[in-house]
């Protein structure tokens, strides 16, 4: 993943410009700044839900915008918002958001996505009666249905627990090692320190 130039503004400040970089396979990029300082913004740039003023991303030396779904279905973009329905269970989540990226996944491999999230005994409760971290472990058990190379996640570690935090490390660290893109931000200490794991830092 690649970006070159890029010029951001949000209503009339911008926020950074002449940014230019890349990430490759088998590497994670840490995101940081101050509140206010385009973290966000830049993310949602690369899924293509924010347009840039000036500049391109692209995905094996093209241009996103040129391939079209051939770029989009390499991409898991997890926002701030965990984008689950509170009047579906956790397993009928997951599947309609399996279905929506075009690789719908088997129920037996719903239940292990959520088990492997703690949230086994959870599965059939609508989701407006989970607790928030609850919610965001339904969210963050898509990773492990995903096919997607590039994993694009806005603070994923928000209202997690301990277990749930270094779950999710170990997750993400063998996304990376098997060739995946992880590109995240966060006000955490993380154990994604290693020689695979670049910064970003904005404003």
């Amino acid at each position: 993943m690649e970006w070159r130039r890029l010029v951001v503004e949000r209503g009339e400040r911008v926020l950074f410009e002449d940014l230019s970089g890349r990430v490759d396979a088998g590497e994670s990029l840490l995101v940081e700044g101050r509140n206010g300082s385009g973290k966000t913004t830049f993310l949602r740039s690369i899924a293509g839900l924010y347009l840039p003023l000036q500049g391109e991303f692209l995905w094996n030396g093209e241009n996103v915008n040129d391939l079209g779904e051939g770029f989009r279905e390499n991409l898991l973009y997890l926002g701030h918002m965990n984008a689950i329905k509170d009047n579906l269970d956790a397993v009928e989540n997951l599947r309609v958001q399996s279905r929506l990226s075009g690789n719908p996944a088997s129920d037996e491999d719903i239940l292990s996505a959520l088990a492997a999230f703690g949230l086994r005994g959870f599965e059939d409760f609508p989701t407006r009666m989970l607790s928030q971290g609850q919610k965001r472990r339904v969210a963050l058990a898509r990773l492990l249905l995903s096919r997607a190379k590039l994993w694009v996640l806005d603070e994923p570690f928000v209202a997690l627990d301990v277990a749930a935090v270094d779950h999710l490390q170990s997750v993400i660290s063998a996304h990376v090692e098997a060739g995946g893109i992880a590109i995240l931000t966060t006000h955490q200490a993380t154990q994604l320190t290693d020689n695979s794991t670049h910064r970003l830092k904005l404003g």
